[in-house]
C-alpha cells in the first residue's frame, strides 16, 4: 500500500492536471509553466501571479504580464483617502505631474488661489513626499502674473544632465471671481524649466513646438504639454501638445523643433513606452482614455473609459481628468501602476468648479484596466 505522504502527492499532482485540463478547455489561459512540488507543497491558481505550484497566466496582448491579485504595497495600503491634496471655495489643485527620483515622489501641479480681493491667479506648485501618505508643504515655483499664469505642468525628464519640466501660460488679465470660469487666451504658449536638482528652477523659457520659423504671434493657442524620451533615441525628445488636437514635435536639443502629426484623442496627455509600444492617457470631456501605438502614427484604444469611484465621489463629480500614470509594480512598496489625476465638483467646469474645488488623487492598477484606490471594497 502507498504511504500516506505519497498519496498527498499524487492528490496534488491529480489537482494539478485537472486544473490544467479545465484550463485548455476554456481557452482563456494557458499554462505557462510547471513546478513539481515538495511534499508539504500547495497546489495553487492564480490566473496572473506567478507562485509555486502550476502557473497559469491569463495574456492581456497589449501589455506585458501584470500581477492583478496581487495585494498593492504599503504605502497605498497605508493610504486612507483617495485625495492627495482637497480644493476648496479659494483655492484648486490641478494637472498633477509626478517624478520619482532616488526614492522620493516629486509631484508638480497647477495651484489656483482666489484672494480676498477677488482676483485669481495660476501658479506652477509642487511637493514631495517619500511614502505618498506625508507631503511636504507646497511650494510655487512660478510667479504671480495674470498676463502668463504659468501652469499645467506635463511632466519632468531627465535630459542631458539636467531635469526637464514642461509647462503652459494660461494667460488670463484683470481675472477675478465674478467672471468665473473664465479660460486662458489665445496667448496660451508652451515653456519648459530646468533644474540640476528638482529644487531650484529655471525662468521658463519658451519652445517653438510648431517650428523654428513660426512666429510667437502666429503659434496659435497650445495647452497641455508633455515631454517623452525617444525609447530608442536618448538625445531625442517628443512633445505632445494640445491646439483643437493633440500634437506631436520631435527636437534633438529642445529648441529646433519637428512637426510630426496629430492624434484623434483628449487633452492632457501622459506617455508610457512598454513593450515597444507608446501606451497614451488622455482626457475627454470626463474621465480618462487610454490608446496604444508602435509608431506613434497609428493608434488603438485600449481598455475602457477610467471614471474610478465618481459616482460616489461628490468632490469630483463635475468632472475627473488630467491622469498622469508611472509604472512601479517592480517597487516592493507600490506593486502597481498609480495614477494621478485631478477631479472636480459638485459642480461642472462650466458651473464654475474650475479654479475652485479641485482636488488631486490617487489611484492604482495592475493591468491599467481594473483601478483601485484607498477605500474602495
Amino acid at each position: 500500500m502507498f504511504s500516506s505522504d505519497y498519496k498527498n502527492i499524487l492528490i496534488i499532482l491529480y489537482t494539478a492536471f485537472l486544473l490544467e485540463v479545465v484550463a485548455q478547455i476554456s481557452g482563456k489561459c494557458a499554462v505557462k509553466e510547471k513546478i513539481i512540488p515538495s511534499k508539504n507543497a500547495t497546489i495553487y491558481f492564480n490566473p496572473i501571479s506567478k507562485i509555486q505550484g502550476t502557473h497559469y497566466e491569463c495574456k492581456n496582448p497589449d501589455l506585458e504580464e501584470s500581477s492583478a491579485f496581487n495585494k498593492p504595497g504599503k504605502f497605498l495600503l497605508n493610504l486612507s483617502s483617495p485625495i492627495i491634496f482637497r480644493g476648496n471655495s479659494h483655492t484648486a489643485y490641478r494637472d498633477p505631474a509626478v517624478y520619482y527620483y532616488r526614492k522620493k515622489f516629486y509631484l508638480f501641479f497647477t495651484l489656483v488661489e482666489i484672494e480676498p480681493d477677488s482676483k485669481i491667479f495660476s501658479y506652477t506648485a509642487m511637493s514631495t513626499s517619500i511614502n505618498l501618505s506625508d507631503w511636504s508643504k507646497i511650494i510655487k515655483i512660478t510667479p504671480r502674473d495674470q498676463k502668463f499664469d504659468y501652469c499645467g505642468p506635463g511632466d519632468v525628464i531627465r535630459y542631458k544632465n539636467q531635469f526637464i519640466l514642461c509647462l503652459e501660460t494660461y494667460p488670463r488679465p484683470n481675472y477675478t471671481a465674478d467672471q468665473m470660469p473664465r479660460f486662458g487666451d489665445k496667448n496660451a504658449r508652451i515653456y519648459i524649466m530646468r533644474s540640476t536638482d528638482l529644487k531650484k528652477w529655471s525662468k521658463p523659457e519658451l519652445i517653438k513646438v510648431k517650428g523654428p520659423g513660426v512666429s510667437l504671434e502666429k503659434m496659435g493657442r497650445m495647452i497641455d504639454p508633455y515631454l517623452l524620451k525617444d525609447k530608442d533615441n536618448p538625445d531625442k525628445c517628443w512633445c505632445f501638445f494640445d491646439t483643437d488636437r493633440l500634437n506631436i514635435s520631435y527636437s534633438y536639443d529642445l529648441k529646433k523643433w519637428v512637426c510630426f502629426g496629430a492624434i484623434k484623442a483628449g487633452e492632457n496627455p501622459s506617455v508610457l513606452v512598454e513593450n515597444e509600444k507608446y501606451i497614451l492617457f488622455h482626457s475627454p470631456k470626463n474621465g480618462i482614455g487610454i490608446k496604444i501605438s508602435k509608431d506613434l502614427i497609428h493608434w488603438k484604444p485600449f481598455g475602457h473609459l477610467i471614471t474610478l469611484g465618481q459616482k460616489h465621489w461628490n468632490w469630483a463629480k463635475g468632472r475627473i481628468t488630467a491622469g498622469t500614470v508611472l509604472d512601479l509594480r517592480s517597487m516592493p512598496e507600490i506593486k502597481k501602476y498609480i495614477m494621478f489625476f485631478h477631479g472636480s465638483g459638485p459642480k461642472t467646469e462650466k458651473e464654475g468648479d474650475f479654479d475652485k474645488n479641485a482636488s488631486i488623487g490617487i489611484a492604482w492598477s495592475a493591468d491599467l484596466i481594473h483601478w483601485a484606490w484607498p477605500g474602495k471594497s
